[in-house]
């Protein structure tokens, strides 16, 4: 039992890698861009979450800070590069407008949202990776499937002794390729479109979070 185990599973493997090898070149920049894919995937699995992009140890920090209208500190904390995240450099660029300009309070909220907005743009911006191997997956699974079918209606024009073995050939190249790039394409387009959400929910929370840290200081300008 043991060995009929055994020579399945080799059966299995040789049978997997004899059909990417069909696919010849184009199948093999389709395995690549699926490495470079899986590696997009986990980094955004580590970048886009709420605990890097909007730190609880940080919102504590700041809010601590700004409840004391220490707003040189809370300024000087974001710009560290050691405490570099989403939340830090959209918080630094609204804290400095509010230093230095005299309509400080009234533009606060204004340069928060462009802040925002440019810092939002640039996660979605890391995604478009993903989504194009997501887009040309497709194409170069056709790619190959037109150069397979080229190949095989010259195969049918020959008169040779193994012409229907080559035609198979051809043909079966055609295949695997549409079939590898299917395969590439409908997750990348899946987890493009999950981590586009992902953002999309995170930069709302973001806004709460962020007009709650700043309400602090619109109550201190109230009270003077």
């Amino acid at each position: 039992m043991l060995i009929l185990t055994q020579t399945s599973n080799t059966t299995s493997t040789s049978t997997w890698l004899t059909t990417i090898n069909k696919g010849g070149p184009i199948g093999y920049i389709i395995i690549g861009l699926s490495v470079i894919a899986l590696a997009l995937v986990v980094m955004h699995f580590f970048q886009i979450r709420r605990t890097t992009l909007l730190p609880q140890e940080q919102l504590g920090f700041l809010e601590q800070l700004l409840a004391k209208g220490q707003v040189e500190e809370a300024l000087g904390y974001c710009v560290d590069p050691s405490n570099d995240t989403y939340l830090t450099r959209i918080l630094a660029s609204g804290l400095l407008r509010y230093q230095r300009s005299a309509f400080g309070p009234f533009e606060l909220k204004n340069a928060l949202e462009e802040a925002g907005d440019d810092q939002t743009s640039r996660l979605f911006r890391s995604t478009d990776a993903l989504g194009l191997i997501g887009t040309i997956a497709p194409l170069l699974g056709l790619l190959g499937t037109v150069l397979g079918m080229v190949g095989a209606f010259d195969t049918i024009g020959q008169t040779a002794s193994n012409t229907h073995a080559a035609l198979a050939s051809d043909i079966s190249v055609a295949l695997v390729t549409t079939l590898l790039g299917l395969v590439l394409a409908i997750p990348c387009v899946t987890f493009f479109s999950f981590f586009r959400n992902r953002i999309e929910g995170l930069s709302a929370e973001a806004v709460v979070e962020i007009e709650r840290l700043v309400l602090h200081l619109e109550e201190a300008q109230g009270e003077h």
